[in-house]
């Protein structure tokens, strides 16, 4: 079989070592017998697993014992609704940072619970788009807390920043974001990630919040959305998707053989300097965004001439490209580089796009 380059932006690129150790261990689980997808989550094996993967998160991220992980289900969209449920105090308001379409939804969501405040940090200036500095946010003096996204998946947009308020809960949704830089965990109430971009397969959410935060939820929240019951009980109040947790903890391994979040990082950069020099160079590529608020995880960029968009997906599917069409809410191309994606993947695709430019430039 041919070399294929996934750069679907979720369910993403897995790392090989993790696929072929998971195949390997796919029917006879620690010489039990049977698949880790067999077997109990309250057994002995399993609870290694689990362990395991929390130590080896908490050593990544530098995760104090001050905060609890958790290993939940539903997505990042699920927990549009649990934090607002778990996070509400004496205000019942939270303001929310708009600068795309996740952090957009999240506000849409919250609504149902609270009075969100949609605070918009998209600006346009030189037809180049860009965000604003945290400091600049209209933040409430009476809100409960602050959530943003820090890398919009859909719009390629990223904010570098980490934000700080005296006396505010910052949440953040790290779903694209996590494990692929370095971040200060301490300036957080709670961060929360979907797992199919940098962690693993789609079906479990990490959720990292300090544990002063674990308190009375409201009244309408569902038990299977409730922080302190999912803590009590260790994130098995019910059955948990146990084989992406198995399958996360593995990828958690990968990245502590690969060097630690110093190493991956360096990588993402070279990755995304060489994916966006390409377009710089080019009058055939364009891509809209500011410099300082370019996503390292997700390139979007369009041609200069859309009629040759169908041709050029369909090439580079041909040249062992995969998945490069940008989402339906904004068309053109996505490239989406998370961690897995090795640097002889951009690599290739830089070689497709000066071809194809080259082609039909």
């Amino acid at each position: 079989m041919s070399l294929i380059y996934n750069f679907s932006a979720g369910p993403a690129t897995i790392p090989k070592d993790v696929i072929y150790q998971a195949q390997k261990e796919l029917i006879n689980w620690k010489n039990l017998g049977c698949s880790v997808m067999e077997i109990s989550h309250r057994t002995k094996e399993f609870n290694t697993v689990a362990i395991e993967a929390e130590q080896n998160l908490r050593y990544l991220l530098n995760i104090s014992n001050n905060y609890k992980i958790l290993f939940c289900q539903g997505g990042a969209r699920g927990q549009f609704s649990a934090i607002p449920m778990n996070l509400l105090g004496k205000y019942s308001k939270a303001d929310y940072i708009n600068s795309g379409y996740w952090s957009h939804s999240a506000f849409i969501e919250s609504k149902k619970y609270c009075f969100s405040r949609n605070i918009l940090i998209k600006k346009i200036k030189n037809n180049k788009i860009s965000l604003l500095k945290y400091k600049k946010w209209d933040i409430s003096d009476i809100s409960d807390y602050i959530h943003y996204c820090p890398n919009e998946t859909i719009d390629g947009l990223s904010i570098y920043e980490e934000p700080f308020f005296d006396n505010k809960i910052i949440v953040g949704d790290f779903s694209s974001f996590i494990l692929s830089r370095s971040i200060n965990i301490n300036k957080y109430g709670l961060i929360y990630a979907g797992a199919q971009k940098n962690i693993g397969p789609a079906g479990i959410t990490i959720i990292i919040i300090r544990k002063d935060l674990l308190k009375n939820t409201l009244k309408i929240c569902p038990s299977i959305l409730d922080y302190n019951i999912i803590s009590k009980y260790n994130s098995m109040f019910n059955t948990p998707p146990t084989f992406a947790w198995y399958l996360s903890g593995l990828v958690f391994k990968w990245i502590k053989k690969k060097g630690g979040i110093k190493k991956i990082e360096e990588l993402n950069k070279k990755k995304s300097d060489l994916l966006y020099k390409t377009i710089d160079n080019s009058m055939f590529y364009i891509n809209n965004i500011d410099q300082s608020n370019r996503s390292k995880m997700n390139v979007v960029f369009d041609l200069f001439d859309p009629k040759l968009n169908t041709k050029f997906l369909k090439e580079a599917k041909n040249f062992g490209l995969y998945a490069l069409k940008g989402h339906s809410k904004v068309g053109g191309m996505r490239a989406s580089i998370y961690n897995a994606m090795p640097l002889d993947g951009v690599k290739k695709l830089v070689k497709f796009m000066l071809f194809f430019e080259k082609k039909y430039g």
